[in-house]
């Protein structure tokens, strides 16, 4: 699948700074993948002496894992279909496969850039930027990787 910038871009423009939705998309499949292992280890250890205990633990690893399955491929197709780029003439968000979403705003008519970070987005390096367009409004988008990166790139003309 070719990216969406490599398909829009104009003649002699450059792209300058991609990035793409933070890793912490995965946070409910890791989450489902330790509970599945917790109760995988739980029936081949405290369980092991009731019969019924076992195959209920065994049912929860599976259920969770499944689960997990699910919220694994969930967030590497988030990750996968969403896209965030600054050219040397303007900003360029992509969501989504089937139903694409896309805003793009030209550097000259961007007012301001804000970054909003909560105290996990300040030690994982994600958050959410707001891009204030002249004319053009305002636009989020939300859980980028390294937010302060990216406003950079737009700011530094």
């Amino acid at each position: 699948m070719a990216r969406y910038i490599d398909e829009i871009l104009q003649p002699g423009e450059k792209v300058l700074y991609s990035t793409n939705a933070h890793w912490i998309f995965y946070l409910p499949a890791i989450t489902a993948w330790i509970v599945a292992l917790a109760l995988l280890i739980l029936s081949a250890t405290v369980a092991a002496g009731i019969p019924s205990a076992v195959l209920a633990a065994w049912a929860g690893a599976v259920i969770a894992a499944i689960v997990a399955v699910y919220f694994t491929i969930r967030g590497w197709f988030h990750r996968l279909t969403t896209e965030t780029d600054v050219t040397d003439r303007r900003v360029v968000h992509k969501t989504g496969f089937i139903k694409r979403r896309t805003f793009e705003i030209a550097l000259d008519k961007i007012e301001s850039v804000d970054v909003e970070q909560t105290i996990l987005g300040r030690i994982f390096n994600y958050g959410d930027v707001t891009i204030m367009g002249v004319g053009e409004g305002r636009q989020t988008i939300s859980t980028i990787a390294s937010p302060l990166a990216f406003r950079s790139a737009i700011t530094a003309r």
